[in-house]
């Protein structure tokens, strides 16, 4: 199902224009119109899901194998160095479109993205306690 109001629903259903790289029935991969470095690619669910939450494990099984294969033809044809890939749930998490999607993002010496975070430290007993909470659900 997609959203009329849905801009990324849009581009899925070939609405509004894209550079599309891919398609199946299932994803479109676009490169980004406002791109952290060159490569940066998109793949956009073509049914509406707001966020991971939203997701189903088959559909996430499936765009990460996509990914996958993505990412190497980025690195084999672009000759970056790394990859950064990126995908942000709310808000808070910095999601501005409310269409999952995931980010692939070439890395190259001395480009200008910044993905990083201060670490913090662990408390083992915590980590245990967490670990022995998230795990009943999974």
């Amino acid at each position: 199902m997609q959203k009329e109001d849905c801009i990324f629903c849009k581009i899925a259903k070939g609405e509004i224009p894209s550079t599309t790289v891919y398609e199946n029935e299932d994803f479109r991969v676009i490169f980004d119109i406002a791109p952290a470095s060159k490569g940066h690619t998109l793949i956009i669910p073509k049914q509406h899901y707001a966020d991971i939450f939203d997701m189903d494990a088959q559909i996430g099984g499936r765009l990460f194998s996509l990914a996958t294969a993505v990412a190497k033809s980025l690195k084999k044809e672009l000759n970056c160095e790394g990859m950064n890939i990126v995908q942000n749930n709310g808000l808070i998490a910095g999601q501005t479109v409310f269409h999952f999607h995931l980010h692939l993002i070439p890395r190259y010496t001395g480009d200008t993205v910044n993905i990083k975070w201060n670490p913090g430290e662990a408390n083992q007993e915590e980590l245990k306690e967490l670990a022995s909470i998230v795990g009943k659900n999974i």
